[in-house]
């Protein structure tokens, strides 16, 4: 069983920057996926990025360039980066982390374990 919990989120202003980490209280399977996804009211979850089995990095077109994940494995916490960010990155991220479908990282498929989330507002 993994116990994801998400810290950093805040207030920030347009071309501000902050870091949200995602601390998990059991060991992460280094066969498993992990990732970050947000939610804005009205719009449908969506991937922001994923770090998968053999330490790739996937970022979503938007935030390509102005987000980066990284994970310490000695800290068993995984870290989102966002800088420049734009209004429209305003929503709640969430970290979770599975198998995906066989070490595939395929989105939310296969992410069994989900932190509660921390909001992120950015105002212009």
């Amino acid at each position: 069983q993994v116990h994801l919990v998400e810290s950093g989120g805040g207030s920030a202003q347009a071309g501000g920057s902050l870091r949200l980490s995602c601390a998990a209280s059991g060991p992460i399977q280094n066969t498993y996926c992990i990732g970050w996804f947000r939610q804005t009211p009205g719009k449908e979850r969506e991937g922001v990025g994923d770090l998968d089995p053999d330490g790739s990095t996937r970022l979503v077109d938007s935030v390509k360039g102005r987000f980066t994940i990284s994970k310490d494995n000695s800290k068993n916490t995984l870290y989102l980066q966002m800088d420049d960010l734009k209004p429209e990155d305003t929503g709640m991220y969430y970290c979770a982390t599975g198998p995906g479908l066989d070490g595939t990282c395929l989105g939310d498929y296969g992410m069994n374990y989900w932190g509660k989330g921390t909001l992120v507002t950015v105002c212009s």
